[in-house]
């Protein structure tokens, strides 16, 4: 192993771990029911109850990158995000994140934006979502705004 081939090796291994963080905080939440699907769902959420918002994902995927209104819905959210300090990833496999939610008849239409929120009542921790956490502000001190987690294959 080269010196160079060192930092690429980290890199995979920390994107290989964020993926499956990730997957791990999305399964964690949806068997807590903390979970909001959706864009204009979401959007409710942050406007009544913002502090309730734990974490964004937004996803994307070819079929919908020229779709101009979802990418001003994305720019109001990721904005609304920065201004709470709420931690926000993108996810490039729409699909995929909607397969992971359950999604298996491609019923779920609108899984661009997934919040996960706290619990109304009771304390829910999640060591997953505290390496997202981290993983996020290590990203913004990089100047990376909104890093991009590749989630596992099934």
């Amino acid at each position: 192993m080269t010196l160079e081939e060192v930092p690429v090796q980290n890199c995979t291994e920390k994107a290989r771990r964020t993926g499956e963080a990730l997957q791990e905080a999305l399964e964690s939440a949806q068997a807590n029911e903390c979970l909001t699907i959706g864009v204009y769902e979401s959007a409710k959420v942050m406007n009544v109850d913002p502090d309730s918002v734990a974490f964004c994902v937004l996803a994307m995927d070819e079929e919908f990158e020229c779709d101009i209104a979802l990418q001003i819905h994305f720019t109001l959210i990721q904005a609304f995000c920065f201004d709470n300090d709420i931690s926000i990833v993108r996810v490039s496999d729409a699909q995929r994140l909607a397969e992971l939610l359950g999604d298996k008849a491609g019923q779920l239409e609108d899984a661009h934006c997934v919040l996960i929120t706290n619990p109304t009542e009771g304390s829910w921790e999640d060591p997953a979502l505290e390496k997202l956490h981290v993983f996020c502000a290590e990203s913004r001190s990089c100047h990376e705004w909104v890093p991009e987690v590749t989630l596992p294959a099934r």
